[in-house]
Formats: structure tokens, sequence, C-alpha cells
């Protein structure tokens, strides 16, 4: 078997990692994966003659070549080589999480930072046990900062996750409804993400926090801070500009205008312009990076077809991005209309969240709702709501009705693919 220093040793000569037979180039260095239903080892003798430079095995399949390197477990072997890598770092780290905005304050953070410094960040959402782990060993000797996105879906994850990045400075978006099921409830969730606090304190590092959220501020305690908020006392004190039909904030004499939608992304942009003054970012550059970052990955994405006004925020769900998703669609102008999917991995808490959603539409002055999937279909609702157990469906209803004029919102899980309702909006 060989050793995390003897791979280590041939990923400094062929740092391209890839866990992918599907996307392999040659020169790569090649680890083999296994999961329910695949085995990466499978792949070896192709990834070898795709011109592989190294693959890591854990299984003897009978393959006798010199660019071969066996390990007990392919997983753990990706995962401790990341953690000798990022040991030999030299740079600071950012590691990120929460329920809501991950990825969004991840696109943030990098859109300010790399107005002064070479940064390498989470590919897409590469943040799990697998994506943290290759989001490492991408990091170069080129690269001055570091961005790390980890996510969750139950308790022990994020201190798993740190152990292997080492965050120098930590941030929480916020503790939201997200994976339930896994989390066993609301206080499994903040149990659960405070994790990265653990780590924090323990080793003695930094939290970039929002000082309106109390809950934050109390899970934060004993940790060094770098402070942010909306309340006058904060020493660094933002503002969003209510009156303005889009997401407009004001630092200071400043005002700046992002590209997001929706007031649930302002704590973030605050957080990612308090993160470019610790860095020592001039900040008309700050601004300017916030204010060029357009989203493409469907977070908060607006999109105008030839009938009506989107916003596509169609990546994920959970029951706190929708509510605020829907309350932000209750500040836009003209007629409004939600096309929401089911919100996946609650369970117990499935029906008790979706008609929590279906309530909130009801009380306000959203004009028109359809509701896609089998969980809202069970809900109780009146008549400017439609339900539907598919989004074919409902596709063929919105061809019928053909909607127009209307602020469309399209928010659900990811599973849900609401996207594939754009071309008939």
């Amino acid at each position: 078997m060989h050793s995390i220093a003897e791979l280590y040793q041939q990923y400094l000569r062929f740092p391209r990692v890839n866990t992918d037979s599907r996307r392999l180039e040659p020169g790569t260095f090649f680890v083999c994966l296994k999961g329910d239903r695949f085995n990466g080892n499978d792949f070896a003798q192709q990834a070898l003659d795709g011109g592989a430079a190294v693959v890591v095995m854990d299984e003897d399949r009978g393959i006798r070549d010199s660019r071969v390197m066996r390990v007990w477990n392919g997983l753990e072997s990706l995962q401790e080589l990341a953690r000798h890598h990022r040991s030999q770092l030299k740079i600071p780290i950012i590691g990120l999480t929460g329920s809501n905005g991950k990825t969004t304050s991840k696109e943030l953070f990098n859109a300010v930072l790399s107005r002064k410094f070479s940064v390498s960040a989470t590919i897409g959402n590469l943040n799990n046990h697998i994506g943290v782990p290759l989001t490492l060993l991408a990091i170069t000797e080129k690269h001055q900062i570091g961005i790390v996105e980890m996510g969750a879906n139950a308790q022990g994850e994020i201190a798993f996750l740190s152990e292997i990045a080492q965050p120098d400075i930590g941030y929480i978006t916020n503790f939201g409804k997200a994976h339930l099921e896994g989390f066993g409830g609301v206080q499994g969730v903040i149990k659960g993400k405070s994790e990265l606090y653990d780590y924090l304190r323990t080793h003695s590092k930094v939290a970039l926090v929002n000082s309106s959220d109390e809950l934050q501020m109390t899970k934060s305690q004993g940790i060094e801070r770098l402070l942010f908020g909306t309340n006058e006392a904060a020493p660094n004190h933002f503002e969003l500009d209510s009156e303005a039909p889009d997401l407009v904030c004001l630092w200071g004499e400043r005002a700046f205008r992002s590209q997001l939608s929706g007031a649930y992304n302002f704590s973030n942009i605050a957080a990612a312009f308090r993160l470019g003054l610790h860095f020592g970012i001039d900040p008309d550059k700050i601004i300017s990076g916030i204010e060029t970052y357009a989203p493409t990955n469907q977070r908060s994405e607006r999109q105008k077809s030839n009938r009506n006004s989107l916003i596509v925020d169609c990546y994920n769900a959970n029951p706190s991005s929708m509510s605020a998703a829907l309350e932000n669609l209750k500040k836009q102008s003209g007629k409004r209309m939600a096309i929401l999917g089911d919100m996946f991995e609650l369970g117990p808490y499935e029906a008790q969240e979706h008609q929590r959603i279906v309530d909130q539409i009801e009380k306000s002055d959203i004009e028109k709702a359809l509701l896609i999937g089998h969980a809202f279909s069970k809900t109780r609702f009146s008549n400017k709501i439609r339900t539907f157990e598919t989004r074919s469906e409902a596709e063929e209803e919105i061809r019928k009705t053909a909607p127009s004029g209307f602020t469309i919102l399209l928010k659900g899980s990811r599973g849900m693919e609401l996207e594939k309702l754009l071309p008939v909006l």
C-alpha cells in the first residue's frame, strides 16, 4: 500500500486531480472512488488508456502498470491527501457554510477578493466530503487566497470538513430550515452548522459575523470576530435601501447596486464587503466587484422572456429560502406569480412546512401561484392557487393560459427541475 506522503509526491508532479472518468484528461491524477451504484476501480484501465499520469486504486484488478498506486480506501486517501496539502499551504483559507446562500456568498467573496488577489474558490457546489478535498487540491502556489464552501446534511459533517479545510476565517450565512430530516429539526441545524464556530474557537481562528443576528452573535462567542451589521452600533454599518425596486445597499455615504434579487441576499453582500475591507481592498474596488457580479447559476437570477419578468431561483429550496423568496416577490411591482416545486429532505416536517408556504401565499397579495409536486398537492388552498402532481401537468396549464405581464418566481428543490418551464414562460 502507498502512503499519503508517496501520493503527495506524485500529486505535486501531476496536480490535476480527477475522480470522474467521463471528464478524464491526459496527465491527470485519477482517484477511484466507490458509491452505492458505482465503483471507480471499474474504470481504472480506461483512465490509464486515456493518459492518466496516476491512478489511485483500492482494489486489486490485476492491472500491472507503474502508474497505479494502491491504497486501503480511495475516498479516505483523497481526504487525507487534501488535508496534507492544506497543511502545506501558507495562504488564508475562508470557509463558509449555512442553510441558505452559501454558493452566492462564495461567488460574492470571490468577486470582491479577486479585485486584488489570485483566488481559488469552490467550483459550482462541490461542497461535500468529495468536493471539499477536490477544492483544496485545486489550490496551487499561484493562489493567494482560497475560498471553500462546505455543505452538510447531518450533524458532524461540518466538523469533519472543517478539519480537512482548516479555515482561517469562517462565515455562517444563517441557520434555516434546510435538510431538517438529516439534522433532526431546526435545533439540529443550528448545532450542525455551528460546528464551524467550534473549529474556529478551538483553533483560535476568526469568524465573520453579522452583528445584527443575535443567534449568530451568541453562537460565535469566544471567537475573534470581523463584525458587520445593520444596527447603528455595528462597527461596519450597512443599510438596505428599502425604497429602491432593486437591491441597493448603503455603506456610509456610498450606495451600490447588486444584480442579485431579493433582500435576503443583503447580509451576504455586506459580508463580502466586510471581508474585502479586512483584506485591505479599496472600497471602490469592492463595490465594483459586487456590482459586476451577475448570477448565472439559477440562484436569484433575473431573466426576461417575451411575456414576463422572471426571478429564477430554482437551483434548490428549503422552507427558509422559499419564504424569503416569496417576501421578495411581494415587493415587486405589477402582477406577480409564484411557481413553486416541492421541497425535499424535510422528513416528518414535510406536510407542515409545505402548508406553511401555502398559508404565506394565501395571506399575501401575490395574485397567482402554481404549486408542483406530491407534497404541495396535499395542502389546503384557495382559488388563487393551482396544484399539479408533475411538472409536465403544470407546463400544459402554462401553455394553455399563456400568462403575460407577470413577475414570476420559480423556486423548488433541485430534483423538481423547474428551469425546464422557462421556455413556456
